[in-house]
Parts: structure tokens; C-alpha cells; sequence
């Protein structure tokens, strides 16, 4: 009984309960702290290209940013549960209080305190004529609190990965309850219903010398007088107050390119239902392997999608290969007439804005002597950049870079895919058959899944001089890489260097890549794993 101030004041109440609704207090307000600050991209490509002169390591952890605002989000929600638990408790203790109405009962003589018109009370619930619901909907802290809760509730169950991949819209706009989520977060505390003992109460009441003798307190010779409560100042905006202003900064900088000029110069659809625009923006500059996010006023005021790049640096446009596959896509496929096969008048075309662009980790492709690059499905984007700028660099410009060869995979599951990108394929293989450097690029292309007429088809034509499929004088290969062997293969082949491994593709591919890549790093070679995040 002789703690009634530590603690600020209330664990007489609630024994241990307010420990267990503080602590994860402190660590909602840390988390909360970080969780802007991954999404704010403009930050992150501003520290990617200064860290990446000094440390590559570290510029590959800013390309996690979307798995640590993850990890970030899931302790939130952890959090944020024990603290709502422990309050429960806590409000419980409360209203206990007030109805063991004895005087000789600490908790309830302590209850008794303030209950005229001063403030100095410490029980936040004032009278046993109420219940602790009716005051979690009366007071500011337990209003807020509610806001806060639904909002998480909803902004992580809409971000399940099968709802996203789905319904992708309804994760974008359920994610916009973060402005609902840190506004309840700063006013949270302004309630102050966690109070303690004043600094000048406890010169007349001191809690180790008073707490034993309660019901003498405020009379004559008890040297105890009757103690004084105040709510604590509320702390959570200082923790967040930063980053909330960071990312009003990153906003402004996204609206203002939103409102720069872009003209759509090339509309072309694709085979596998897949839509490649090319555009021009003035001031636009991008590296290989970068990404924007692009927005369609006439489909959606609020929605953003991230594309990469398939253009290379040395084009005078910039261009993005866009599969439809979901209701936004569709709509932008329609708009952009894509279904007509005759010529369009560009002023017909919807309007665009472009944010970004945007770094990734295969900006660091060419810092790498020996480069495997793999890609699944449309997964391929990020490297036709990367090819593009090779065959501009190393055979169109006669340029030396410091990467001597190039690895290449793509993973499809089905024919139609290959369509679009074969293009670039043979004209590199054809330049490179020109010049003489064939053994610059490696590229194996894998078809994981076909029908038993294409199979047929591809018997046939299996002995003709160029593929049935790509048309490459390179072979399609059946079924999936052997990883183990390839790892193996080019390790023998490279020893004493560091081979960098990108992908862009599924996550479990990811998984499989980054264990060959830690299970063959040796002594002599290393394999570091970069994948594209966004």
C-alpha cells in the first residue's frame, strides 16, 4: 500500500495491470516514429544514392524499406493489443474502487480525492453510478482509442496479401486510415488519465511516511496532508511530430509532380496482354532498374501504381510495360484505346502523371563484375532496362563498363510472354554476333508450363536452326532451372570475384535464390542477393 504515487500514482488501483498498458505504450510511440518513414521514397532514393558511394551493404538495406515498414506495422498491432488488454484491466480496478465504498479501503479513500470541483483527483472514473464502457465512449483517450483501434484493424487486414494481390484498390484506400490513425495518436494522451502525485504534494504527503496512516490525512498533528493528483502531459506527439513532417514533405514533392507535363509519344499493346507506353517528361532522368509510380486522372484522382522502367538512360523517352491484370490496368488498357488496332490521335490519349523516378537495387547492376539477373513473367521489366543500356553501352557506343559478363534468366509460364521482350533479344544477339562479343551475355530462357499442342509444335521444330518460341538461335529450355548446378557452374567459372544476383520475381523464388546464394559464397566467391522491392 505504500506505492500509491509510484507509478504515477494509480498502481494502487491496478497492481500491475498499468505496466503492462505503459510499456507497450513507450513502444507504440517508437514504432510509430518509423513507420512513415519507409514509405517516404523520395527520403529513401536521396539516402540510396548518398550511402551507396560509401557502404553497397547499406544501400541494400534501404532496399527492404517495404519488409521493415512490415515488421514495424505487425509490432504496432501487437502493441497495441497488450496495451488495450492491460486498460481493460485497468478500467476494471477503477470502477472497483468506487464500489467498495469503505473508508477504510485505500483504493476508495484515494477514489474519494477531487470528487468536488478541483482536479486533483486520481481515479479517472468519478463516481460508482457508471460503468466503464459509458466512460471509454465519454472521455478523449477512450474515443480516440476506438479510432485508432478500428483504423488499425482495417489498414492491416486489408494489406493480407490475398487482398492486396486482389482487390488491390480496397488496400489503397483502407490504407489512407493512417491519417485517421496518428491524428487519434496525438490527441490520444490529451485526456491525461495516467495522473501521479504533484511535485508539491508530496512535500506534505510523503507516500513512504503517509500511505500507513490514509484515514488520518488532513487532520490536525498528522503531518499528512490530504495528497494532489495531475495527468500527465501528453508525450506520443514528440515521437511523431518529425516524421508526420517529413512525410508532409514527401506529399508536397509527390504533388508537385503530379502537375508536371507528361505526353504519352508511343502507345503499343503487347501479346499476353501486356501495354507498353512510352512517355516524355521534361527534366526526367532515371538509371537502369528503376521504377515510377504512375497516376491516371480519368481512371482514378487517388490511386498510384509502381511500374519499372523498360527504357534505358541513353533513349530519349522513358517507357513502362504494364500487364492487365486487374480492374485499374483495364480501365488504362480501355483508355488508352488499346483494343483498337488503327492509329490513335494523341490528344485522344488520357492524361498522366508520373512520380519518381525511384531507385531500386538493380541501380548497382553495373558495380558488379559478374551479374546474374532473373526474372519471372512480366518480373523481366527491370532487366530489359539493364539490356538496353548494355547494347547502347558496350555495342552501339563501343563504351567499356566495368561489368565483363551478364547472366541472364527468365522464368514464363507461358508462350505469349516471350512475345514482346524477343524483340531486344535478338537484336542483342544479333549486335553481339556482329561485334563479335557473343560471350558477354548468357541469357537462358525457361518455359515452366505447356500445353500438349505446343509440345508437339515444339518437337517439330526442335532441330531448326532458331527457336519455335523466340525465334533466338538460343534453345528454350523446359521445365525449371537447376539452380544448384548454375550457382555451381558460374562459381568455377569466376573465381576471386563477387557475382551479383538480381531478382525480380516471387517471393519464394527469392527465398530459394538467397540460400544458393549464401549456400555457394566461399572464400573466393561471394553471391550477393538483391531483389527488387516496391
Amino acid at each position: 500500500m505504500g506505492n500509491f504515487a509510484a507509478n504515477e500514482g494509480l498502481s494502487i488501483f491496478v497492481i500491475h495491470a498499468l505496466s503492462w498498458a505503459r510499456a507497450p505504450a513507450a513502444c507504440l510511440n517508437f514504432n510509430c516514429m518509423l513507420i512513415l518513414l519507409p514509405v517516404c521514397r523520395n527520403l529513401l532514393s536521396f539516402l540510396r544514392g548518398t550511402v551507396q558511394c560509401c557502404s553497397r551493404t547499406a544501400a541494400r538495406q534501404l532496399d527492404r524499406n517495404i519488409t521493415f515498414h512490415k515488421l514495424v506495422a505487425y509490432m504496432i498491432a501487437f502493441h497495441t493489443a497488450v496495451h488495450i488488454v492491460a486498460h481493460l484491466f485497468n478500467f476494471e480496478y477503477f470502477m472497483d474502487a468506487q464500489l467498495q465504498r469503505n473508508s477504510s479501503h485505500l483504493p476508495f479513500v484515494l477514489s474519494e480525492i477531487g470528487s468536488g470541483d478541483n482536479a486533483s483527483f486520481l481515479n479517472p472514473i468519478r463516481t460508482n453510478e457508471t460503468n466503464p464502457t459509458i466512460v471509454m465512449f465519454t472521455t478523449v483517450a477512450g474515443l480516440t482509442g476506438v479510432a485508432i483501434t478500428l483504423a488499425l484493424i482495417l489498414i492491416i487486414t486489408s494489406s493480407m496479401e490475398v487482398i492486396r494481390r486482389s482487390y488491390f484498390e480496397v488496400f489503397w484506400y483502407t490504407h489512407h486510415l493512417f491519417v485517421v490513425f496518428f491524428v487519434g495518436l496525438v490527441f490520444h494522451g490529451f485526456g491525461r488519465i495516467v495522473r501521479g502525485q504533484t511535485a508539491g504534494s508530496l512535500e506534505t504527503n510523503r507516500p513512504e511516511a503517509c500511505a500507513e496512516h490514509f484515514e488520518d490525512w488532513g487532520g490536525p498533528g498528522s503531518g499528512c496532508a490530504v495528497p494532489a493528483f495531475a495527468g500527465n502531459p501528453p508525450m506520443t506527439w514528440k515521437w511523431v511530430v518529425g516524421p508526420m513532417i517529413l512525410y508532409v514533405c514527401e506529399r508536397l514533392v509527390r504533388f508537385y509532380r503530379a502537375h508536371q507535363k507528361v505526353v504519352i509519344t508511343k502507345v503499343v499493346m503487347h501479346p499476353s496482354k501486356t501495354l507498353e507506353l512510352q512517355m516524355k517528361r521534361k527534366g526526367f532522368h532515371m538509371e537502369v532498374g528503376q521504377y515510377v509510380f504512375i497516376q491516371c486522372p480519368s481512371v482514378s484522382r487517388l490511386e498510384w501504381h509502381p511500374f519499372t522502367l523498360t527504357s534505358a538512360p541513353e533513349e530519349d523517352y522513358f517507357s513502362a510495360h504494364i500487364r492487365i491484370v486487374g480492374d485499374w490496368t483495364e480501365a488504362l488498357y480501355e483508355a488508352c484505346v488499346g483494343d483498337k488496332t488503327q492509329p490513335q490521335e494523341a490528344w485522344k490519349l488520357p492524361k498522366l502523371a508520373i512520380d519518381g523516378p525511384f531507385g531500386t537495387a538493380s541501380e548497382d547492376v553495373f558495380r558488379y563484375e559478374v551479374v546474374m539477373l532473373v526474372g519471372a513473367g512480366i518480373g523481366v521489366t527491370p532487366f530489359a532496362s539493364i539490356l538496353k543500356s548494355v547494347w547502347y553501352k558496350r555495342i552501339q557506343q563501343n563504351q567499356e563498363v566495368f561489368t565483363k559478363k551478364i547472366y541472364f534468366y527468365w522464368l514464363c509460364p507461358e508462350t505469349e510472354a516471350f512475345e514482346w521482350f524477343a524483340d531486344l533479344l535478338q537484336s542483342l544477339e544479333g549486335q553481339m554476333t556482329e561485334k563479335g562479343v557473343t560471350d558477354f551475355l548468357s541469357y537462358n530462357i525457361y518455359l515452366t508450363r505447356w500445353k500438349e499442342t505446343e509440345a508437339a509444335h515444339f518437337r517439330v521444330h526442335h532441330e531448326a536452326e532458331n527457336d519455335p518460341i523466340t525465334g533466338l538461335k538460343q534453345k528454350t529450355l523446359y521445365g525449371k532451372p537447376n539452380w544448384d548446378h548454375e550457382f555451381s557452374s558460374i562459381a568455377t567459372a569466376h573465381p576471386g570475384t563477387k557475382v551479383g544476383v538480381f531478382l525480380c520475381g516471387p517471393p519464394q523464388l527469392g527465398k530459394s535464390l538467397e540460400k544458393q546464394c549464401l549456400s555457394h559464397s566461399e572464400a573466393d566467391v561471394k553471391f550477393i542477393f538483391n531483389k527488387e522491392n516496391f
